[in-house]
């Protein structure tokens, strides 16, 4: 055997070293390395571009068409679409494509508030829980299993409907009873976590736990985390199209996708633009973050084969 081909058989992948071994022993980042197996998922990098897409559509669209999603045209009364409506108009007269970018946007920044909200929460609370142990860890459980077996829907359209449909309740709602199920998960994770050696030592050491867990826990399952919040917002915006749609969401005068949805529903028949535009940009939007999520679990996994060797 020639010394080419020792030093090729040297540097070959172990099959039992994961993709991140294999990247540091290489020299590349982790990052980069994430970020390769991320964009080996063709499936994923779509998802990206839709969303993106659909991003720019609910900042820049709004710009786009002289009418306002509030301002109605008395002259053009539910009229398919034409140069003047893209999209066409509502019974109202509104500009659907306007209503429907403002929807877009409006349902988006509740998805993303919502999620980022629960997913801190359930981070502390579950690392927490796991760190702390005992009667706090117990206590805390079996708060979440009774939340959880309680039926928070009814009480979320209780409280909004209260509201008046103002999205800011609304997504307050969401965050208060949306961050159970993440919790339990992320718990589950963080045991495995608070027995290796460097929880110990920190312990050791004086470092408050507050402190273990921001600085050290969380940081070590945030590959979870990422994937947790991309889950959080195809739930909540599901949640969200599901209480606007009947009415218990957000309400006229202001609009989202699931309030769109309500009216469109009702003149399937007669006026089928004023659903299936709305219908098309909620799919377009739960589709592409379900191929951004399936993507970054296949690429912070370090057992996933999907996303190929580092």
């Amino acid at each position: 055997m020639t010394i080419q081909n020792l030093q090729d058989a040297a540097s070959a992948p172990d099959p039992q070293e994961s993709p991140v071994t294999v990247a540091k022993r290489r020299g590349t980042s982790k990052t980069m390395l994430y970020v390769r197996r991320f964009l080996r998922n063709r499936m994923a990098v779509v998802g990206v571009v839709i969303f993106v897409f659909l991003v720019l559509a609910a900042v820049v669209g709004p710009h786009l068409t002289k009418w306002s999603y509030s301002d109605p045209d008395f002259l053009n009364l539910s009229t398919e679409p034409s140069g003047e409506h893209w999209f066409g108009t509502t019974d109202a007269g509104n500009d659907l494509f306007a209503q429907t970018v403002h929807g877009l946007g409006r349902s988006l920044t509740i998805a993303l508030l919502v999620a980022f909200g629960t997913t801190i929460i359930s981070a502390l609370i579950g690392t927490g829980m796991a760190l702390y142990g005992g009667r706090v860890e117990k206590l805390l459980l079996w708060i979440i299993h009774l939340l959880l077996a309680v039926p928070s829907f009814l009480f979320i359209a209780l409280i909004v409907g209260g509201s008046g449909g103002d999205w800011k309740a609304l997504t307050l709602v969401l965050i208060v009873f949306g961050w159970m199920m993440a919790a339990r998960v992320i718990w589950s994770m963080a045991l495995s976590v608070r027995e290796n050696d460097y929880i110990r030592a920190a312990g050791y050491m004086g470092v408050s736990r507050a402190r273990t867990i921001v600085r050290h826990m969380i940081p070590n399952i945030g590959s979870l985390l990422v994937i947790q919040f991309t889950l959080a917002v195809v739930s909540t915006i599901a949640s969200e199209t599901a209480l606007s749609f009947l009415g218990l969401g957000v309400k006229l005068p202001d609009v989202s996708l699931g309030t769109l949805l309500q009216v469109g529903t009702g003149n399937l028949t007669a006026a089928p633009w004023q659903f299936w535009f709305p219908a098309g940009a909620l799919t377009l939007l739960t589709v592409s973050i379900a191929f951004i999520s399936d993507g970054l679990r296949d690429a912070l996994d370090p057992n996933s084969s999907a996303g190929g060797r580092a």
